[in-house]
């Protein structure tokens, strides 16, 4: 055998078993690719196990909810529920940053080999490129042939590689699909805990307001007892002023009356003679006013309704000439302003 043919016999076999390792290499990564695909949902696997424990503490809370008797212990219950959902709400953002970090790892892991085996096929590639660049020209008659084993080899490669990039692409893909669903699950729980705090901020409110109201109301009523118990004061003192005042009128006309029947006694009964006549009055009142100067100067005043007015007398007197100087003093006191005044010969009414 000449040298060329066994250049081209070992070219063969080197190509030959290059393709064989490349293949069983290229088996390997699949299995490879496949049980990294497989970790995530592995990994993810026990996350739905917390939902009971959510629900658990969903009913926890929910126990909670009954009304309070007083606003204090009512703020009380609200204050412990909001200190179990926080803290349900951070259990469940750990579990999910746990959940984040090791989908992350996975799809790091799987970069990391994706890219490992692909720059051992394209070492490979490099290699029998290399290998086949060194087969000398008296080979070429079986360049065809390698050419083709080269492209046999060629096809389960790309094969390869394809479902190892569409492996790849649908991890990413579910990657992504488990991210977005564990950021909407805390925009969600972030959404609810917003609604709960401003659900209680308005029972807080509400209650605040009711209490002022009630303050309010216990205010005005105190107002409106005060107001009453004034007003009932005033009544009273009202009540107490006119009867006063109906008691001094009434006490003013008895004594009025009783001068009347004195006078009457006097000009009925008494020992009258003479009478000095200082004024014939138009009504009581202008007599009242008369009969109250001549007092107040210590005379002795008499009054007697006739058809023309009420006369108005001083004395009586024994005699006349009595009488006459009593109406000098009269007519000279300017204070009395009396100048008609006359002295008469009064006759009692029973001896008329």
């Amino acid at each position: 055998m000449s040298m060329n043919n066994k250049q081209r016999w070992m070219g063969g076999v080197v190509l030959l078993g290059g393709g064989v390792l490349l293949a069983a290499l290229l088996l390997k990564g699949n299995e490879e690719i496949k049980h990294v695909g497989a970790e995530p949902q592995t990994s993810t696997s026990p996350k739905p196990q917390a939902k009971p424990k959510q629900s658990a503490q969903e009913g926890q809370m929910v126990q909670l909810q009954p009304l309070a008797v007083d606003v204090e212990t009512e703020k009380r219950l609200l204050e412990e529920q909001r200190r179990s959902r926080e803290k349900a709400v951070a259990e469940q953002e750990a579990r999910a940053a746990e959940f984040l970090a090791m989908q992350q790892q996975a799809e790091a892991d799987a970069a990391r080999k994706a890219a490992a085996e692909y720059a051992a096929i394209n070492a490979r590639r490099a290699a029998a490129q290399e290998s086949s660049d060194n087969i000398p020209p008296e080979v070429a008659g079986g360049e065809g042939k390698a050419k083709g084993q080269q492209t046999d080899t060629k096809k389960p490669v790309d094969t390869a590689k394809a479902d190892a990039d569409k492996k790849a692409a649908e991890a990413k893909k579910q990657a992504e699909a488990d991210k977005k669903a564990a950021e909407a699950k805390r925009q969600a729980e972030a959404d609810k805990k917003a609604a709960e705090a401003k659900k209680q901020a308005e029972a807080e409110k509400k209650a605040a307001e009711a209490k002022k109201h009630k303050a309010e109301a216990e205010k005005k009523a105190e107002e409106a007892k005060h107001q009453a118990e004034a007003d009932k004061k005033a009544e009273a003192k009202k009540h107490a002023e006119a009867e006063k005042k109906a008691e001094a009128k009434h006490k003013a006309e008895a004594e009025k009356k009783a001068e009347a029947e004195k006078a009457r006694e006097l000009l009925e009964n008494g020992d009258k003679k003479w009478m000095v006549q200082v004024a014939l009055a138009a009504n009581q009142a202008n007599a009242d006013a008369v009969v109250s100067k001549l007092r107040a100067k210590g005379y002795k005043v008499t009054t007697s309704p006739t058809s023309k007015g009420i006369r108005i007398m001083v004395g009586p007197a024994k005699d006349r000439d009595t009488a006459d100087a009593a109406r000098k003093k009269i007519t000279s006191d300017s204070s009395l302003n009396m100048k008609s005044a006359w002295v008469i010969d009064w006759v009692p009414l029973d001896q008329r």
